[in-house]
């Protein structure tokens, strides 16, 4: 991906820093829309990245900080066979097992994630849709990578110390 006038780029405020995010509306349009709904209605304001998991990714945007499930539109379909690869500094969306299910939670790649892409449009090779890279502050998403992790009810990798998404807005 290569920052250009079609790409937005949004700034994500989080109690670690700041991370500012270009979309590939180009490779991911209905994925990109999706994003930029949640984003201008202040959907993440105040969610957490409840998953964090070194040299694999951190994900968010789907829980409030006492980890409550935050209710979401109808999901998206999946555009992972867009060419678009789980490298590190990549965004793409989290799902269920159906490969159609993401709606509002996303990754951030900590490290290259190849088995993440798309191979198939089978249920096993969909993959993970890739929409964006962060194109500044990659040093905060590393410091989040490093947080003391454990279990939170039935979840797992939950950071000890919350992780808050303080806001997420077009740049």
């Amino acid at each position: 991906m290569t920052e250009n006038q079609e790409n937005t780029v949004v700034v994500m405020e989080t109690s670690m820093g700041t991370v500012e995010i270009e979309l590939d509306a180009a490779n991911a349009p209905k994925t990109v829309a999706n994003i930029l709904a949640y984003v201008d209605e202040g959907f993440y304001d105040g969610t957490i990245y409840h998953r964090v998991i070194p040299e694999f990714m951190i994900q968010g945007g789907g829980f409030a900080a006492d980890m409550q499930q935050k209710i979401t539109r109808d999901p998206v379909g999946n555009e992972a066979a867009n060419g678009l690869k789980n490298k590190r500094g990549t965004l793409a969306m989290a799902r269920t097992n159906d490969p159609h299910s993401a709606s509002s939670q996303f990754f951030i790649n900590h490290k290259d994630n190849d088995f993440l892409d798309f191979r198939a449009a089978t249920a096993d090779g969909y993959g993970y849709c890739v929409f964006g890279q962060v194109i500044d502050g990659m040093d905060v998403v590393d410091e989040i990578a490093q947080v003391a992790t454990g279990q939170s009810g039935p979840h797992s990798d939950v950071p000890q110390e919350p992780v808050v998404i303080k806001s997420v807005r077009r740049k």
